[in-house]
């Protein structure tokens, strides 16, 4: 099991990320939560990850903060929760707003995540009631100085437009999530969360 990785950030494509690790590209995955807190591209990076085998793949999912690992590993033991489900969960919510969530079985907040309906809320909020104190905060989001990109590179509205697919919002949702982060000078990762913040509040 794979459960740590420290190198340099190739890579970072939401919800993708790419670590050269002494010369050895590992392709993650990770959640908003994470992103936010990476490091330019070619900067020093060091991720928590955790490793799911599936007969046609083995996926390295990679996160900032021991506690979300901690969170995405008590969701997968949920009946109908996935990665992917786990992964959404952690782009729209922080450890801490998930266990106000759960705390205040907040059935609605949950069905506002992608891959989440009301059934799958539901047993999220009443299989996660006892672990909740468990899920404590610990370790800090590591993040880097910026560092000038080499190359050209998408749009961050184009980034994020991607990056929201690939999190299960259809096209005309991501459209008009995107609408509500329209202001020049943005980062990919600004987009992104302005238009999840969004998304919750719709």
């Amino acid at each position: 099991m794979i459960g740590f990785l420290k190198g340099r950030l190739a890579i970072k494509q939401p919800p993708m990320l790419l670590v050269d690790v002494n010369g050895v590209g590992y392709e993650l995955e990770a959640p908003m939560s994470t992103f936010y807190g990476l490091p330019a591209t070619g900067e020093p990076v060091a991720l928590f990850t955790h490793l799911v085998v599936r007969e046609d793949a083995h996926i390295l999912y990679g996160f900032g903060a021991e506690s979300e690992r901690r969170l995405f590993r008590a969701l997968l033991k949920v009946s109908g929760v996935g990665p992917k489900i786990a992964l959404g969960i952690l782009s729209g919510a922080s450890v801490e707003d998930f266990l106000r969530i759960i705390e205040a079985e907040d059935i609605g907040m949950l069905t506002r995540i992608p891959g989440i309906g009301r059934k799958t809320a539901e047993r999220v909020i009443i299989e996660m009631r006892d672990s909740v104190q468990k899920l404590a905060a610990s370790a800090a989001t590591m993040a880097g100085a910026p560092a000038t990109l080499v190359g050209a590179a998408p749009s961050p509205q184009s980034e994020a437009f991607a990056a929201l697919i690939a999190l299960g919002y259809k096209p005309p949702e991501v459209t008009k999530l995107l609408k509500s982060a329209d202001e020049p000078g943005l980062s990919t990762t600004e987009i992104i969360r302005r238009a999840l913040k969004s998304a919750v509040k719709a």
